[in-house]
């Protein structure tokens, strides 16, 4: 195959998936959120792409992002339908079922990169400081303790959803640590990892300018 033109939408094809490196897959996250936030997104026909797209898909990567309204994941890339996979959950973090969804996106479906994104002003982050209990939100903020733990601050400083700096930084600490329960508890994953099949980055999206601001992409091996 000829060189990828990134200056043109892609229509993700398996031959073409073939060809996608995790560094690749980062480049065009990175391209496409510039180009939402320069306001100049691929004009895309989405109802062609429907058509397109009705016999396979062969998407590029996979995005681990919290269900946060004001964070649609393609429309932020700048990606079309068949592009990207999406696994959202209240605080972007792990379960099984997480894991699995990414173990058929990598291993099954050919997703070479996943992305751990989190985002300024979290509200699963802030209830997770503040210890909230509401049904079953409970349990489920337990996923975030450890990163609210670990996270440290200076003597005397507020810990509470009232700091929104340690808010940020709680959010960030969580994508760090779900990023190592990834390689942790799905042996898939690792494998394909280790392996230089797939490439692991986190990221943090900025709910006030839509940038996303990428840690550097992890990748084991040359592919």
């Amino acid at each position: 195959m000829s060189q990828i033109d990134l200056s043109t939408p892609l229509q993700m094809t398996a031959e073409l998936q073939k060809h996608i490196t995790p560094e690749l897959a980062l480049e065009l996250l990175k391209s496409g959120n510039a180009r939402f936030v320069a306001g100049q997104p691929f004009d895309r026909d989405l109802l062609e792409q429907v058509a397109q797209t009705a016999s396979g898909q062969y998407p590029f990567a996979i995005v681990l992002s919290c269900i946060d309204s004001r964070i649609p994941t393609e429309i932020i890339f700048d990606q079309g339908i068949g592009d990207i996979f999406n696994a959202r959950i209240a605080g972007n973090f792990v379960n099984r079922d997480i894991l699995g969804s990414m173990e058929f996106a990598c291993a099954v479906a050919g997703s070479r990169l996943i992305v751990v994104m989190g985002h300024t002003s979290c509200g699963a982050v802030k209830g997770a400081c503040d210890g909230v209990t509401l049904g079953n939100l409970t349990d489920m903020l337990k996923a975030l303790e450890p990163a609210v733990a670990q996270t440290p601050t200076a003597p005397g400083e507020d810990r509470s959803s009232k700091n929104k700096d340690f808010v940020n930084r709680v959010a960030q600490t969580n994508v760090q640590l779900t990023m190592q329960s990834i390689l942790d508890e799905s042996e898939v994953l690792r494998g394909l990892y280790e392996s230089g099949r797939i490439g692991l980055v986190g990221a943090m999206y900025d709910v006030a300018t839509g940038k996303v601001h990428f840690d550097t992409l992890q990748v084991k091996a040359a592919v």
